[in-house]
């Protein structure tokens, strides 16, 4: 019997292809909690995921200038990096946390933007390699266990990504963003219904921000229910951020003619 919300192997292959690039903006942000501050990072006027191509490259000359100035700053360099990936510069982005990381080797939060980097780049090998350095066994950090388990998930361990997952909310109940990467784990086994539990829970805690809801939204239009998901990607934003999710949304059930595919899946399996 097939999971539910998953109808062909074709759909699977399809939504793992999906839920790869979404999962990735999950991992993204995983670093960016840290203790860390600077007087010297250059303000931004909206979030990097709600922000177009044109911003994106003008964000990442703004850092590029300050990075220049102060390649040691941990925070900078971080923030220079998540820019760069956003803007699909994955291997520039890796090149930059590389020398974050040389610079501050025992920092938690710049080892685990480095893992990210890393991911970004496709070596999941040396991205396992630098969260768990930056892992202590006596003083355990979730930010560490959830995007050691983003990893897993994308090097196809889903068993052992959500060992991860769960053990990151015993450390932090209810965070939405484990709750998030949690609820991706399951779409790239097909098994939409679970998702959505998990990722509607994630979308009603305190702190969940805009990339929780795209994944929400997400999983609702993977399911068929399109005017639903533009609505949850939308929701209690300015309007300027609303139709960036939505176009977000959009560009992710396009990849391979997903939006269309799922919709004529429906067609048939209704008639």
């Amino acid at each position: 019997m097939s999971k539910p919300g998953i109808r062909s192997k074709s759909s699977r292959r399809l939504l793992a292809a999906v839920c790869i690039a979404a999962l990735g903006v999950s991992l993204a942000g995983c670093a960016s909690k840290g203790q860390l501050t600077t007087g010297s990072i250059p303000a931004t006027n909206k979030p990097l995921e709600a922000m177009n191509a044109a911003e994106l490259h003008s964000a990442s000359e703004r850092f590029g200038r300050a990075y220049d100035r102060n390649p040691k700053d941990p925070v900078i360099g971080m923030k220079y990096a998540s820019v760069l990936t956003m803007g699909g510069r994955s291997t520039q982005a890796l090149a930059v946390m590389q020398q974050v990381a040389i610079h501050n080797p025992t920092d938690r939060t710049v080892l685990a933007a480095y893992g990210k980097a890393l991911a970004g780049a496709g070596q999941f090998d040396k991205a396992l390699d630098a969260i768990r350095r930056a892992q202590t066994p006596d003083r355990p950090d979730w930010q560490l266990l959830s995007a050691e388990g983003a990893i897993l998930d994308q090097m196809g361990d889903p068993a052992a990504a959500r060992e991860r997952y769960r053990k990151a909310l015993d450390l932090q109940p209810n965070e939405p963003s484990i709750l998030s990467n949690l609820g991706m784990s399951y779409v790239l086994q097909g098994d939409l219904r679970t998702a959505e539990t998990y990722l509607s829970s994630a979308v009603r805690q305190p702190g969940a921000d805009s990339r929780v809801r795209q994944n929400l939204a997400l999983v609702v239009g993977l399911q068929g229910r399109f005017d639903e998901a533009e609505k949850i990607a939308s929701a209690e934003l300015s309007p300027e951020q609303a139709q960036a999710n939505v176009s977000y949304l959009r560009s992710m059930l396009s990849q391979q003619n997903a939006w269309n595919k799922l919709k004529n899946d429906d067609s048939r399996n209704t008639n």
